[in-house]
């Protein structure tokens, strides 16, 4: 089982992440504000920023239907870091 972090000491199980997102990009969409609004409605956003927010990633959780995590950290970081995550624990593997 691997780890990744998103910032502020926040570590995120691998396989609870459904997705990866830029918030410049992504924000530019009605849906996306919608969908952010929602979750901070809801309760269920976590901040893990000192700084900008730059992306954020979006978990399921046992409890809530899902859990959205903010990031100052750049969506392609965290994706590589993710990526070189699952390639090391492949590795192990073998």
């Amino acid at each position: 089982m691997g780890y990744l972090h998103v910032g502020q000491n926040l570590m995120l199980e691998d396989k609870r992440i459904i997705g990866i997102f830029d918030l410049d990009i992504t924000s530019q969409s009605k849906i996306t504000r919608t969908f952010l609004n929602q979750a901070e409605e809801e309760g269920i956003v976590i901040s893990a920023i000192e700084d900008i927010p730059k992306s954020f990633v979006v978990c399921d959780h046992p409890y809530h239907r899902q859990i959205v995590y903010i990031s100052q950290l750049n969506s392609s970081t965290l994706a590589r870091r993710a990526a070189e995550q699952r390639e090391a624990l492949q590795g192990e593997g073998e």
